[in-house]
């Protein structure tokens, strides 16, 4: 398959992410990156705190783990990208993360059968500020460490799920897939059979808001569209 985009300007791009779905996206982009997860807990929202607030802050929360580790080690390549993203299901302003056991799965999933809910996903970037020449927009907070240029998004989309039988949200939680999940659901994976529709991004309820997260590489000239070696 041939590269879609190219880095820029000898940049490393690192996935603060263990997430298979992560790395797909950007290895169909053509973009060589290195993994290096942020070994932090998944924080707890806090009192008042919105569904969009909260998992902006554990995006920001993950980028910086993964700063602090490589400034740490002496040969961390300084001139790097570093992409950290959160995901979180929200119905009726109530945050459902990872489900504890099978149990607490068929909860959410119960929660959510036959009716709508958000899919949020917050893309935090980290980003050698000697490479942004560009003025960042309002919505682009710019502060972090002293290296690095800190740029954050976040994308909702709107999952409707079909109602199914109790039995059935039971044979979906046997097959193992909701355990690490937010929501207890994958839409990638075989959770596909709950959603009746979607309103938005379908890679924000996979992921990663991949629209956004392009226009904003390319906005600051971090990536480029390839082109047909000579």
């Amino acid at each position: 398959m041939r590269p879609l985009f190219t880095l820029c300007n000898g940049l490393t791009l690192i996935l603060a992410s263990a997430s298979p779905r992560r790395r797909q996206f950007l290895r169909e982009w053509g973009l060589p990156f290195q993994v290096h997860s942020a070994n932090v807990p998944e924080p707890r929202p806090a009192s008042g705190e919105t569904p969009n607030d909260y998992t902006r802050r554990s995006a920001v929360s993950k980028a910086h783990a993964v700063a602090r580790d490589l400034a740490s080690q002496a040969t961390a390549p300084l001139h790097c990208i570093i992409l950290a993203a959160d995901t979180a299901v929200a119905v009726e302003g109530d945050i459902l993360g990872k489900p504890d056991n099978p149990d607490h799965a068929l909860y959410m999933l119960e929660r959510l059968n036959g009716r709508e809910h958000d899919v949020i996903s917050a893309v935090c970037l980290l980003v050698p500020r000697n490479t942004v020449t560009k003025q960042p927009p309002v919505t682009v907070k710019a502060d972090a460490f002293d290296h690095w240029l800190q740029l954050v998004f976040s994308n909702t989309s709107r999952v409707f799920f079909y109602r199914w039988p109790h039995s059935m949200l039971q044979a979906y939680i046997l097959t193992g897939e909701p355990v690490d999940k937010a929501g207890a659901y994958a839409i990638q994976g075989q959770g596909a059979f709950l959603v009746e529709r979607v309103e938005g991004s379908w890679s924000t309820v996979v992921g990663l808001p991949v629209t956004e997260l392009a226009c904003l590489l390319l906005h600051y000239g971090l990536i480029a569209p390839a082109t047909p070696k000579p």
